[in-house]
């Protein structure tokens, strides 16, 4: 009976100290509607883009929808359809990110534009502190990282 009762104990403060597993996400759908909660008949309240990164934190018990924390911190909901665990994905955080031919400042910049706050990419490689990206329509560029949020 002692036995298990430390048993029991033993198993209780396992799971109340393992840490919260979160997992990177990345939207593969061209639009992806985040909700208030797991349903289609939750509130949308922010419609995102492919390769928008995400954060997995928790499953709903249908196992269909997904609450994820985006870019700013907030906590969305997400259809399972919508995202992939498959390869890495990066939204620009600052207001202004320059997309550039190679890796450092002294590569040009690829665009007279810069990306912009939420414009968002696909991580395809990296050098040092430069990340190389790819958007929607395949076009690659390298963004310094410290300019990212990357899932």
């Amino acid at each position: 009976m002692k036995i298990m009762l430390i048993r029991w104990n033993l198993i209780f403060f396992a799971i109340l100290f393992i840490p919260v597993v979160s997992y990177a996400l990345c939207v593969t759908a061209s639009t992806a509607n985040l909700r208030s909660g797991p349903g289609t008949k939750n509130k949308v309240v922010w419609k995102v883009y492919r390769y928008m990164p995400l954060e997995k934190i928790r499953v709903s018990s249908s196992g269909i929808w997904y609450a994820v924390r985006d870019v700013d911190g907030y906590t969305e909901w997400v259809y399972k359809s919508l995202v992939t665990s498959r390869y890495r994905c990066a939204v620009v955080k600052s207001k202004t990110a320059n997309i550039r031919t190679g890796p450092g400042t002294a590569y040009p910049r690829k665009y007279t534009e810069q990306a912009t706050r939420y414009d968002t990419f696909k991580v395809i490689g990296r050098k040092g502190a430069w990340i190389r990206t790819q958007d929607e329509y395949g076009d690659t560029g390298w963004i310094y990282r410290n300019l990212l949020w990357i899932k």
